[in-house]
């Protein structure tokens, strides 16, 4: 799913995967964090706030896709 934050303008790409998959450096979130939560549903154009320890923050979907995700241990 990408995303584009309201304020900058900024784009981010993530994928919504389970806890123990979860790496944010490599753009892999949480079904359980606060932004996975926000989007899960979401269709191109939809805005959501998020609401995280860092505050609140506005995104628009900007594009999603379903993609095969192969376990962390075999990403290199």
């Amino acid at each position: 799913m990408t995303i584009e934050d309201s304020e900058t303008g900024e784009p981010q790409t993530y994928v919504i995967v389970g806890e123990h998959e979860a790496d944010i450096k490599r753009g892999r979130i949480s079904i359980g964090a606060p932004l996975a939560r926000a989007l899960i549903g979401k269709e191109v154009g939809d805005t959501v706030t998020v609401t995280s320890p860092k505050g609140k923050r506005e995104v628009e979907v900007t594009k999603v896709e379903w993609n095969d995700v192969p376990p962390l241990e075999e990403v290199s």
